[in-house]
C-alpha cells in the first residue's frame, strides 16, 4: 500500500498551526479529534505542553506521559498518533496505548496502517512490548488496520458496551 513506504511520523512544528486547526475541524465531523484542546491555548504553549507530556512532566490528574506525532507523506500531514507510555484504568478500558486518526480526505490509502505500524515502532523504542489498542465495534476500517498490524482480540475483556456514543468498544493486544 502507498502509505507503508512513504509515511513518516514527526513531531508537530510551529508552522503546523493552520493545518492542525483545519485537521481538528475535519476530524471533529467524524467524532475524532486531532489532539487540540477546544480552548484557545496558544500554539507555542500547546507545542511546549506536548514536549512536557512526552517527558512526563507537569501532567494533570489522569494523564500519562505520551508521545504525540503527525503522520506525514511527501510534505503533507495525513493524520496523527498519540502513544501513551503507560496505562491507567481508563486507558485500559478505552483508549489503550495508541490512538490514531487519518484525515477524511486522506483515507483508504494505507495511511492508517502505516501510522499504526510506525507507532508500534515508537512504542517499542519506549520499552512498551505489548501494546493495547481499542476500537469502536462499528469502525470496520480501524478493525482491519489493527488486524493487519497483528492485533489479537483480548479474550479476557468483554466488548465494552459503554463506548463513545453508546457504540461498544473492542480491545486488541499487539506484541
Amino acid at each position: 500500500m502507498e502509505g507503508d513506504d512513504t509515511l513518516v511520523l514527526r513531531a508537530p512544528r510551529p508552522s503546523d498551526e493552520p493545518m492542525a486547526r483545519e485537521a481538528q475541524a475535519a476530524l471533529a465531523a467524524d467524532g475524532f479529534d486531532f489532539g487540540l484542546r477546544p480552548d484557545s491555548e496558544p500554539w507555542l504553549a500547546y507545542l511546549d505542553r506536548l514536549q512536557r507530556e512526552h517527558r512526563g512532566e507537569d501532567l494533570p490528574p489522569g494523564r500519562v506521559a505520551s508521545t504525540y506525532l503527525y503522520g506525514e507523506v511527501e510534505g503533507r500531514v495525513v493524520g496523527r498518533t498519540s502513544i501513551r507510555h503507560t496505562l491507567t484504568d481508563t486507558l485500559r478500558a478505552e483508549g489503550g496505548h495508541i490512538g490514531y486518526a487519518v484525515l477524511p480526505a486522506e483515507r483508504r490509502r494505507g495511511y492508517a496502517t502505516a501510522i499504526l505500524r510506525r507507532s508500534l515502532e515508537v512504542a517499542r523504542d519506549l520499552g512498551i512490548d505489548r501494546v493495547l489498542v481499542t476500537c469502536r465495534e462499528d469502525n470496520a476500517g480501524s478493525l482491519a488496520v489493527i488486524a493487519r498490524c497483528g492485533g489479537r482480540p483480548d479474550p479476557e475483556w468483554p466488548v465494552n458496551p459503554h463506548g463513545p456514543g453508546g457504540v461498544p468498544l473492542r480491545r486488541f493486544w499487539i506484541d
